[in-house]
């Protein structure tokens, strides 16, 4: 029997009358029309069911007998009650529950730029302030009175408006030009808000009409944060000095975020177990422009390994409407690392954020009944096992990878009571494998990474005695309990060692380069602390996040490109209040060209995965620094006319770029180059080889300009470093000299591979860097150079 295979997006009924034909003329059994009958019901109720689009209109064709878009929108477009959200400011539209049949017709309409539909998003899920160069009362944190001025939108699950770093003691009045307001909704009102909190709101429109239920009993229809994530970012951007910090013991001292000063506004577009939709994320977006905000955090992203292009993403479209009215966006890079071409929010007007380790550790140690101890961390709190062995098994021995990982209601209790179990990482949350082990009566748990995760490790505030080991030790462990008659084992837990070396290191879970959409731009652009941050917590549920945890913690330890993105945010924040003329581009480049690439032991930093020498597809342009980003001597700025002949570049058509633009461009006849983007870094795709055309040296030119703002009077001198034989790198000129007239200087960079000599790495690239320096500043970017694929 033949069958065929069609997608409800892809059918149509004239395909369903064809079929018919088909299955008539074939006389094929009645199962045929069984199944097509089937189909077509499906696809009927599919065509018929209601879904949230979002719609970008053109806003200058509004007919002027309508007095506003609203009008014109419910007269013209859709009903008001299936109207979930109305765009205007970041951008021009609408969102609506509506059929795909409904769609289809409204689609058509010549004043209809483009049609989304909605789409779920995920969270990218102290000491760090001092890691990142900052001190007390000197420096970034003493120039800019800790941020006081600036304001930080947070798009995430809410916040706990209650926790002593949202305290407003001694904070000055609300900055005049705020113009947001706090939400009224289940345990939250107005007075939540105070001189610290200025603002709070909810969107949860796109999210009730996904058809996703609303858990009352364990979420909050307000600003308020039943997950925990909102406060934890929230608070790592712009948290107060809170003394006497710690969670569970561990992490003890004074908590702060970077720009302890700063005020927040807190935009809940997430919800607990369901995510993010991007009809409330660009409602966000419309809101804390509106509001005021001068930096919006956003640890949001895909979650699905697909890069959409920049016209069919709204978190795209929502940040550049942003950041062309001068808001710097900051976004977390993703947690798929170590993979190559992992990381998300890829336009080039976000500054992406991956993830880095500082120098404090928790470390645990496994301890087997061969007397071998193997390195660990651990963030468990409870009674310790006092050195006693138990028992040690691993469930993967069965070969059932429900068993190996620990999944719900895969172990056995007959097998696992009184036990030591090994479980391996993945596929369910490392936290739920342990309550799963002591729900089946065992006494503590090993969590071994595999060779995806490699030796990078991250501390979870586990409900049984557990401790975390590398892949190279997880192996170790499963051969001992292969080769012993009677395998044994304990843990011991170690508390809060500061002081360790090397750091940072790039977390392993940090998703990586190159970029999947535009190979000619970098990223990630920098890391920043996003291992084992400790900070504000919500009441709502425990440290582990599971619902059955009943403890409480005013702060908890999380990891992710998640912490690492409020660390930049808070960042922009004390540079945007020192800097007020700065553009968010301008502030990037700050932090990008200021970025370490050494660790504390002065050695490239490494990759926490692999314990190689990491490289800019790992780290962009290095590690946050702060210690000299306030004083970068000279910066790459990027205009809004530079994004479009970007955009231009890309060959995007004028009506596509009027999708993420908002306004009608037209291109140049003669196509602009997207690598002369005014970008920090270089990244040089040469042509692919052909022996056939014999050429044996290909190159690639940029074209840069950049802003001296040091002393007005400086020479700067060029030097390139280069990692490997086979490429040449000139710079033309290589003298840039400024003086009180002349705050801009424009040079060209060739990048030529010899194609005889040139070995590219492993990552399919070959790394260096271009400084500019005038014997105070060193203004440093990264080179990749790398090949096109043949065609």
């Amino acid at each position: 029997m033949e069958y065929i295979y069609i997608t409800p997006h892809s059918i149509n009924f004239t395909h369903l009358k064809e079929m018919e034909k088909i299955g008539r003329s074939r006389l094929l059994s009645c199962t045929f029309f069984i199944i097509l009958f089937g189909l077509l019901f499906q696809v009927t109720a599919h065509y018929h069911t209601s879904k949230t689009f979002i719609f970008r209109i053109d806003s200058e064709s509004k007919p002027s007998v309508f007095p506003t878009h609203y009008h014109w929108y419910t007269s013209h477009f859709v009903h008001p009650t299936r109207l979930l959200h109305l765009y205007d400011t970041v951008f021009h539209g609408f969102s609506a529950l509506l059929t795909h049949q409904q769609v289809a017709s409204l689609a058509q309409q010549p004043s209809v730029l483009a049609v989304f539909e909605d789409r779920r998003r995920h969270l990218h899920t102290t000491r760090s302030p001092q890691f990142l160069g900052l001190r007390n009362r000197r420096g970034l944190w003493s120039e800019t009175d800790y941020g006081s001025d600036v304001i930080i939108g947070v798009f995430d699950t809410g916040i706990w408006p209650e926790r002593r770093s949202f305290s407003d003691s001694n904070l000055g009045p609300i900055p005049s030009r705020w113009k947001g307001g706090c939400d009224t909704g289940v345990r939250f009102s107005p007075n939540n808000c105070n001189r610290k909190l200025i603002g709070a709101r909810f969107f949860s429109k796109g999210h009730e009409a996904s058809g996703t239920l609303f858990n009352d009993t364990v979420e909050f229809l307000s600003p308020r944060d039943a997950d925990g994530h909102g406060t934890h970012t929230a608070s790592t951007a712009a948290g107060r000095y809170v003394f006497e910090a710690s969670m569970a013991g561990y992490a003890s001292g004074v908590a702060k975020g970077v720009a302890p000063k700063a005020r927040l506004a807190m935009y809940k577009v997430c919800w607990k177990n369901s995510g993010c939709f991007d009809s409330d994320i660009l409602a966000a977006f419309d809101a804390a422009v509106n509001d005021g905000v001068d930096v919006i955090s956003m640890s949001i992203g895909g979650g699905d390994g697909i890069s959409s292009p920049y016209y069919l993403d709204p978190i795209a479209i929502g940040s550049y409407g942003a950041v062309s009215r001068g808001v710097f966006v900051s976004s977390s890079g993703g947690n798929d690392g170590p993979s190559g071409m992992s990381v998300t929010n890829l336009a080039p007007w976000l500054t992406t954020v991956g993830a880095g380790t500082i120098d404090r550790d928790f470390p645990a140690e496994v301890v087997l009944g061969n007397g071998r101890r193997l390195s660990g961390v651990s963030l468990y709190s409870g009674v310790p096992l006092k050195g006693r062995m138990f028992p040690l098994i691993y469930p993967g021995k069965s070969g059932v990878l429900t068993d190996s990982l620990c999944m719900e209601n895969s172990l056995d209790p007959d097998l696992v009571k009184g036990k030591i179990v090994v479980c391996d990482r993945g596929s369910n949350p490392r936290v739920a494998k342990g309550l799963e082990v002591k729900k089946a009566g065992g006494v503590g748990m090993i969590l071994a990474n595999g060779i995806s995760n490699g030796e990078g490790l991250v501390g979870d505030a586990h409900l049984l005695p557990a401790c975390a080991v590398g892949a190279n030790l997880g192996d170790e462990i499963k051969a001992y309990i292969s080769s012993s008659e009677n395998p044994r084992a304990t843990i011991d837990f170690k508390g809060t060692v500061v002081g360790i070396k090397p750091a940072p290191v790039v977390a392993s879970f940090s998703a990586r380069g190159p970029n999947a959409l535009s190979s000619e731009i970098l990223k990630p652009d920098l890391t920043a602390p996003g291992v084992n941050i400790l900070a504000a917590w919500t009441d709502a549920v425990g440290p582990s996040g599971l619902e059955s945890d009943t403890r409480r913690s005013e702060f908890n330890i999380l990891s992710g490109t998640s912490m690492a993105c409020p660390h930049v945010s808070g960042a922009a924040a004390l540079l945007k209040s020192a800097h007020p003329d700065w553009s968010p581009a301008a502030i990037r480049s700050a932090m990008m060209t200021t970025a370490t690439v050494r660790d504390n032991t002065n050695r490239q930093m490494v990759d926490q995965a692999t314990g190689n020498a990491s490289t800019p597809y790992d780290f962009g342009a290095g590690h946050l620094n702060l210690a000299h980003a306030i004083d970068p001597g000279l910066l790459y700025d990027i205009t809004n006319d530079d994004y479009v002949m970007f955009l231009c570049a890309i060959g995007y058509r004028p009506r596509l770029i009027q999708v993420i633009t908002r306004s009608p461009h037209k291109c140049p006849r003669r196509r602009p180059l997207p690598e002369n983007l005014n970008y920090p870094s270089f990244v040089a795709v040469l042509p692919a080889s052909s022996s056939s055309r014999g050429l044996s040296l290909r190159s690639k030119t940029f074209f840069r300009t950049v802003t001296n703002v040091g002393e007005p009077n400086s020479v700067y001198w060029v030097r390139v470093e280069m990692q490997a034989e086979g490429v040449t790198v000139t710079v033309r000129p290589s003298r840039l000299v400024f003086s009180e007239a002349v705050k801009k200087r424009s040079f060209v960079v060739t990048v030529t591979g010899d194609a005889g000599n040139l070995v590219l790495g492993e990552a399919g690239a070959v790394f260096g860097s271009l400084s500019w320096t005038d014997g105070k500043h060193v203004v440093r970017s990264p080179i990749v150079v790398t090949q096109a694929q043949p065609l």
